[in-house]
């Protein structure tokens, strides 16, 4: 019988260019509750991009954040490339998921305060490294497709929820349901692109009053309610 090679211990470290950029054979099944330890590979994943950015970042870098080795992290995620689509799934995940809170009491008011309150001061590194993703998605096509995808899909969650406050007569309907869903959009990424670079912009006291703004600007006209009523008043 030929002589049986050794098999390489659970710990032994990949060679980093096979790691990062080539599918890899998966390893027998970690240990544990796999989707948290997944769920803990995507934080330290996050935290690194951002970090050291996008070009800076490595599996193994993230092994190394998350206190693992990096053939852990090639269990869950085959190379960078797919690491990386997940951080974007992931960060979809978060924001649909507020949006969901929010969806039956339809308050948009707060919903667009708890959104600023979270990309501002209670999850950062979400969205520095989502500022790393949407500068390199023009050439990474495996991820750019999965923004193109999510983005789509939050605009119609946006837009929906919109629609019901124009028929609770909560929104302005004189603009369509989808623009004042890519306005709002527009105005969050402005937020979000400048926060880390020129935070002082966006102090506490400053950012209440541009979103006390923002929720006069997609409010019902004053000046529509004072017709209606009068129209109202004079039959």
């Amino acid at each position: 019988m030929p002589e049986s090679r050794p098999r390489p211990p659970l710990s032994a470290e990949p060679d980093a260019d096979e790691s990062e950029t080539n599918p890899v054979t998966r390893r027998g099944r970690p240990v544990g509750d796999h989707n948290a330890k997944r769920a803990e590979l995507l934080a330290a994943a996050i935290a690194v991009i951002a970090e050291d950015g996008y070009a800076g970042a490595s599996m193994r870098k993230v092994a190394k954040h998350a206190g693992c080795t990096t053939g852990a992290v090639t269990y869950y995620f085959a190379n960078k490339e797919e690491m990386v689509s997940a951080v974007a799934q992931n960060l979809f995940d978060k924001v649909e998921a507020l949006m969901e809170i929010n969806r039956d009491q339809l308050d948009i008011k707060s919903l667009i305060q708890q959104w600023h309150q979270w990309i501002s001061f209670e999850d950062l590194d979400s969205w520095l490294a989502w500022l790393q993703l949407l500068s390199h998605a023009r050439h990474e096509p495996a991820f750019s497709n999965v923004i193109k995808q999510r983005y789509a899909h939050f605009r119609q969650i946006s837009a929906s929820l919109i629609e019901e406050g124009q028929r609770q007569g909560k929104i302005r309907d004189d603009i369509p349901a989808d623009v004042l869903s890519d306005q709002i959009s527009a105005f969050s990424d402005g937020w979000l692109m400048m926060l880390p670079i020129d935070p002082e912009r966006f102090s506490a006291e400053r950012g209440q009053a541009l979103l006390d703004a923002l929720i006069v600007l997609i409010s019902p006209p004053k000046a529509s309610r004072r017709t209606s009523k009068a129209m109202t008043t004079a039959q």
